[in-house]
């Protein structure tokens, strides 16, 4: 079975980015060699409103659902990029409430299957 590498971070939630303290929410796994690009999306709010009591569920639900919207084929800002493009984009340095975490890369044989095991690791507590 050929294993092809792949790239990933974690999106993470910063409800207060002056503190630091984050949750993790979600996997955006890419992988070039199978065309490959997908996010996976999950918000714990009781966690979320343990950092921070006043969060904006919904502004940060929405936040969590653009990373997934970039990855699809519908029409948007991103659509024409090439998912190498969008996933530079959606995992370069911000200074949002919702921001990727550092890329990391791995092999795998199945793109799918390593982002949902990444996403139960991860994210899943």
């Amino acid at each position: 079975m050929t294993r092809d590498v792949y790239e990933y971070a974690v999106i993470r939630v910063v409800p207060k980015v002056e503190r630091g303290e984050l949750i993790n929410a979600g996997v955006l796994l890419y992988c070039q060699p199978r065309g490959y690009l997908c996010a996976r999306v999950e918000l714990d709010a009781a966690r979320l409103r343990a950092l921070d009591p006043n969060a904006d569920l919904d502004g940060v639900r929405r936040a969590l659902s653009a990373y997934e919207l970039a990855c699809g084929e519908r029409p948007g800002p991103l659509a024409e990029e090439s998912l190498g493009g969008r996933f530079r984009w959606l995992t370069a340095p911000r200074s949002t409430i919702v921001q990727a975490g550092p890329v990391h890369a791995g092999l795998t044989a199945d793109p799918e299957t390593e982002l949902a095991r990444l996403f139960d690791k991860l994210v899943r507590v």
